[in-house]
């Protein structure tokens, strides 16, 4: 189920919530969309002025009472939602569900194939601190609660959460959503924001990471060109890359990620239709 869920919130509050009853800040007065469930982006509504907490991290909210948060592929199903305005506070235990990722097992793999060679590590490491730093921005851009659109159009070849183990040594599982097609065809930001990434890497090839606000960002990997540079505004639906077949992949396709900081979330969980047409 997707879309506004208050109801899921409600039912899987009603067992321990505690509040200290006041007219500005109640249960009704939140909305909650997004699923309850091992890597969703959750958007939340709160009067305005309210100040939140999810877990023990503070939250930002913006002036007209919007937050947001993300939970990873194999976090864990119990967490809490705190409030408090005006000095009245509202906690809420959130429920989540458990995912089944597809999981598969291959023997026989050539070492080179499974872990890449000494000499390229330097490279990897550095890889990994400029995207985890790209996606440690913080800003106050308001872009974070727009519905995304699709950014490319073709067939899905890859799910979030999927996970390969090679000769009995699993791998990273996969973080996001694959979409094939051509080399060249068009990639298209999903929401509005800044690029704050434009890099060649050694596993993601070229690479793009737009920041929509409030800790969220958005991944395009494997590009073939970039039609924009780090420091650029983006609107929804502009072209900003060619589809390609850079790093180490076994053919052209979008590999298309949602992050909330350092969580990677699944972006099928945010899309109203199960996957995008083949032809724009």
């Amino acid at each position: 189920m997707k879309g506004w869920v208050k109801a899921l919130l409600l039912s899987a509050s009603l067992a321990g919530y505690t509040t200290t009853v006041a007219a500005g800040l109640s249960m009704d007065s939140i909305a909650v969309q997004g699923e309850l469930t091992q890597g969703s982006l959750i958007r939340v509504t709160v009067p305005a002025g309210t100040k939140a907490w999810f877990n023990e991290r503070e939250l930002a909210v913006s002036p007209d009472g919007q937050l947001v948060f993300g939970i990873g592929r194999d976090a864990p199903l119990q967490h809490q939602l705190r409030l408090e305005l005006e000095g009245q506070q509202l906690t809420v235990p959130l429920t989540f569900q458990a995912r089944e990722y597809d999981i598969q097992r291959i023997e026989g793999v050539e070492q080179r194939f499974v872990s890449p060679p000494a000499e390229v590590q330097a490279r990897i490491r550095r890889d990994s601190q400029l995207v985890r730093a790209a996606r440690a921005t913080e800003t106050d851009l308001p872009y974070a609660f727009q519905q995304p659109v699709w950014p490319a159009y073709g067939r899905i070849t890859g799910v979030y959460g999927s996970q390969r183990i090679f000769n009995g040594q699993p791998r990273n599982p996969h973080l996001g959503l694959d979409i094939a097609g051509p080399v060249g065809s068009p990639v298209y930001a999903p929401m509005t924001g800044v690029v704050t990434l434009a890099e060649d890497l050694y596993y993601s090839g070229l690479t793009l990471i737009i920041d929509h606000g409030y800790g969220v960002s958005t991944t395009l990997m494997h590009l073939d060109a970039f039609h924009v540079a780090v420091g650029d505004k983006v609107n929804q639906g502009q072209l900003v890359a060619a589809m390609g077949a850079t790093g180490r992949v076994t053919g052209p396709h979008l590999d298309w990620r949602i992050n909330w900081y350092q969580e990677r979330l699944d972006p099928a969980l945010l899309m109203p239709e199960a996957a995008p047409p083949l032809k724009k």
